[in-house]
């Protein structure tokens, strides 16, 4: 499917999602049968890893906790890709990744509330918005949110999909946390998916993608495309960026997509060099109709795209930006979290 094909399903689902459409887009609700089917299929290993995700809330960046200053709350939304489950500790998980990552940046200590539910669809996201603004003293600085997968797998209809996000992205944005989403995944790298399934699965996926950005945006969230979750880099070498289950990333992966979030993260939060917040028109990056930039970003991973202007004549803008990945700072003692009291 072509870019403005893409951008004009994104469109129609974010509208439905809106205006309160039920409709499913382009791949239609047998062929998204067939795929759940297979991706089932796929998911019954998942029991081989680890059915738990290790729990890694707590305090990171312990070296600048005694500079007197305040932790920076960070807040993990989401399914079991936010959750981490298939990793062995803690440290591997996203959330650990992306809190030692801030802190290093904002040589802040970060403090980490995970509150992901392994299999969780976007209407779960009602709960875990709760759960995450349950204190009005202590309101995230920060949300990340990963979600997208077990809609498609599940058959959640894409315009109910965007209208539980864009609902979770409005409320914490009211509440004034800045918001992260990492869209959906590519189901089309699951190595158990086989061809010509792969494709649909890919589709789909895109095509949710796509539409959580626009109805990301439209709430004044940012998002980064995480098909590389699952993506090409996963596809070329599945066995070190998969895990034990073949579902679920490693530790590796979750670094992978720890390190395509976190520029992202800090520039939300006004951390990140202010000359790579201009676009750089030599990495293709500029402004963009917001159904534009969402369906560049759904096909190139690690993409970031956020509100750029009002409204114009075709509607809302955005800025697409292809950020230059870094590493992640090592992660040392000072990076580890504080033991639960």
């Amino acid at each position: 499917m072509s870019s403005l094909s893409r951008a004009r399903v994104a469109r129609r689902i974010a509208a439905g999602a809106a205006y309160g459409g039920g409709g499913i887009g382009l791949v239609g609700a047998a062929t998204i049968g067939v795929v759940l089917a297979e991706v089932q299929l796929a998911k019954r290993h998942v029991g081989n890893g680890h059915s738990h995700p290790p729990r890694a809330d707590g305090l990171y960046g312990h070296a600048y906790a005694g500079l007197d200053e305040t932790p920076l709350r960070l807040a993990m939304l989401g399914d079991s890709t936010a959750a981490g489950q298939g990793v062995h500790r803690a440290r591997q998980t996203p959330g650990a990744l992306l809190a030692s990552g801030l802190a290093a940046v904002a040589e802040r200590p970060v403090e980490l509330t995970n509150v992901a539910l392994p299999g969780a669809q976007s209407d779960d996201l009602d709960r875990q918005v709760a759960l995450a603004l349950a204190d009005t003293g202590r309101v995230p600085d920060i949300c990340v949110i990963m979600v997208g997968a077990n809609d498609v797998t599940h058959r959640m209809p894409p315009t109910r999909s965007v209208r539980h996000l864009s609902s979770a992205v409005r409320r914490l944005r009211t509440a004034g946390a800045e918001v992260v989403v990492g869209t959906c995944p590519d189901l089309g790298t699951v190595e158990q998916v086989q061809q010509p399934l792969r494709w649909l699965a890919r589709r789909a996926s895109r095509q949710l993608a796509a539409a959580q950005t626009i109805g990301t945006v439209e709430q004044g969230g940012r998002t980064v495309s995480l098909g590389d979750l699952l993506g090409p880099e996963f596809e070329a070498n599945p066995r070190e960026l998969f895990g034990p289950d073949n579902y679920h990333p490693s530790a590796e992966g979750y670094a992978t997509a720890a390190m395509a979030v976190l520029p992202t993260v800090c520039a939300a939060l006004g951390l990140w060099p202010a000359e790579e917040e201009r676009p750089d028109v030599s990495r293709r990056e500029g402004f963009l109709p917001v159904a534009r930039a969402a369906a560049e970003a759904a096909s190139e991973p690690g993409t970031e795209v956020t509100a750029a202007m009002p409204t114009g004549p075709r509607g809302p803008w955005a800025l697409l930006k292809r950020r230059r990945r870094r590493r992640l700072p090592a992660t040392d003692p000072a990076s580890t979290p504080a033991p639960s009291s």
